[in-house]
């Protein structure tokens, strides 16, 4: 799995325990899913349709820095399916693991639209090919 974010645990994203709020690393595993299905499938237009059982194993205090890991499953025809994996980067600990977000690309009038892709992409290989 590949951590492409990181995150700085701040005094606003904690929890009455004065640890890691759940509901603000759901909303930047969303947003970190959401920005990795928009590069794969070249289109702004993504959204969220489903998100699988989520399984909080660890936590995360203020101060900690948190990687947040993305990786394709599978893609559909109009839908990309992710895994992610969240991380303790000073206690090496996972955090959360979600088995399952699906992305949906969409067309200018927000109805599903096939993306035509069947594998991932990486940017430096679409630059090379325009050269």
């Amino acid at each position: 799995m590949k951590f492409h974010t990181r995150k700085w645990v701040k005094p606003e994203d904690l929890n009455p325990n004065k640890t890691l709020f759940g509901g603000k690393l759901l909303a930047w595993i969303d947003e970190e899913a959401a920005l990795y299905s928009i590069v794969q499938l070249e289109n702004s237009h993504v959204v969220t349709k489903y998100m699988s059982e989520i399984n909080f194993m660890a936590s995360a205090r203020e101060g900690d820095i948190v990687e947040i890991g993305i990786e394709v499953v599978k893609f559909g025809t109009t839908s990309l399916v992710l895994q992610c994996e969240v991380r303790n980067k000073m206690t090496h600990e996972t955090i959360i693991t979600v088995d399952r977000i699906t992305m949906v690309n969409l067309d200018a009038e927000g109805k599903p639209k096939p993306h035509g892709k069947t594998q991932i992409e990486y940017v430096v290989d679409r630059l090379a090919g325009k050269g």
